[in-house]
């Protein structure tokens, strides 16, 4: 069988993290533990700053006293193999959840993360842009819901040389698919009270790919009628977006323009790490910073913004049943902010990852119960796996 990775010549190397006591250590208090015990979820480190975020989501994890136990997956550029590969789709199989780093396209001829995806058939991408006070930016009242059809489009990794100088990389659209994630978006927006989903499209120039896209939002949009139905060419969306994007509640899209408003969004609100992002299939999950940026230049310079990871990591808390715990990271991340002033550079501050971090570790202590908080083990379900996201 034909290797689905193709690695450059190079040598792997592995990231050393050094390892210091906090107050995360303190394990003297036990904390309870539901019937059934613990959830077992698939840390996949990735590259640039994702190996080091992965750290302070373990010690946060640990704070709160969250019922989790990790499956450390090494998944990397650097260290990437069919092997390795298997072994990642294989723990979140048998785990049905993971959070995930995202992982360098550059020593690889396929993205890892794309074969991830359409591995585990992880159909919808979701990403929530709200503005929040303790982050100005020029609006301040943005709350939207982006959809990303996750599986297909320009990412189906189908491009041919024809003749040289010439290639052709092909747009794949299927009536299935783009039911799937229409329907998804409208039962979001119906699970979240939302009032108006925008499908954004490009079929006034690609006619039949995406004019499909557009026929099958207006397909599903017909089963909801209390919800509002429009459409916006991309390029008109971008625009809007950047001067008045609060016109906008619920967006459903293909799979490259998903990546490009997602962007976008996220830039209105605080940038790429301050933005949780998650990708849902019918059976499992996967947690990640919303704009899936690796770091690469900031790696090991201690100033990673690590809010868009930990909010992934509540984010995923909540999927679980853990809503709680998962308040409890998220307050802690904003009084971080707030009351304590601190602020990683992307956002306006001087402090460091690890000043971030060891407030925030110390905040979640403050908030969370001496035998930790009180949660029952949710059952495995089939069908629709959104949960909401604050």
């Amino acid at each position: 069988m034909q290797s689905v990775l193709k690695i450059n010549n190079r040598r792997a190397f592995s990231i050393i993290l050094s390892n210091h006591r906090s107050i995360t250590t303190n394990l003297s208090t036990n904390w309870r533990t539901a019937y059934g015990g613990k959830y077992t979820v698939t840390l996949i480190h990735g590259d640039g700053v994702g190996p080091e975020l992965m750290q302070h989501v373990k010690a946060a994890i640990r704070c709160v006293r969250a019922p989790i136990d990790f499956e450390d997956i090494p998944l990397s550029s650097n260290v990437a193999n069919d092997e390795m590969f298997e072994r990642a789709v294989t723990a979140v199989k048998r785990n049905g959840i993971a959070l995930k780093g995202n992982i360098s396209s550059q020593n690889t001829t396929r993205s890892l993360n794309v074969l991830l995806r359409t591995r585990l058939n992880l159909y919808a991408n979701v990403i929530r842009c709200k503005t929040n006070p303790v982050v100005p930016t020029r609006h301040s009242d943005i709350d939207i819901i982006v959809i990303r059809e996750n599986t297909e489009g320009e990412y189906s990794s189908l491009e041919h040389e024809s003749v040289p100088g010439v290639v052709e990389s092909l747009k794949i659209i299927t009536r299935a698919k783009s039911l799937k994630i229409a329907r998804f978006a409208f039962e979001v927006a119906k699970h979240d009270g939302r009032k108006k989903v925008t499908a954004v499209h490009k079929a006034n120039i690609m006619k039949l790919s995406d004019g499909l896209f557009i026929e099958c939002c207006r397909e599903v949009a017909a089963e909801y009628p209390d919800i509002k139905f429009d459409t916006m060419i991309v390029d008109n969306t971008c625009m809007q977006l950047v001067n008045r994007p609060t016109q906008f509640d619920v967006m459903v899209m293909p799979n490259l323009y998903g990546n490009i408003v997602a962007n976008v969004c996220a830039g209105l609100v605080g940038g790429s790490g301050f933005v949780a992002g998650s990708n849902y299939g019918d059976h499992y999950a996967i947690f990640e910073q919303g704009t899936r940026n690796t770091g690469m230049g900031i790696a090991g310079k201690n100033i990673a913004n690590p809010s868009g990871m930990l909010f992934a990591a509540a984010n995923m808390l909540k999927y679980l049943g853990l809503k709680e715990h998962c308040s409890a990271i998220k307050n802690a991340v904003l009084t971080t902010i707030e009351k304590h002033k601190l602020k990683t550079p992307d956002i306006g501050g001087t402090a460091t990852t690890t000043e971030f971090i060891e407030c925030v570790l110390k905040e979640i202590v403050q908030m969370t119960p001496p035998i930790g908080y009180d949660y029952q083990m949710q059952r495995p379900t089939q069908g629709f796996q959104y949960r909401d996201i604050d």
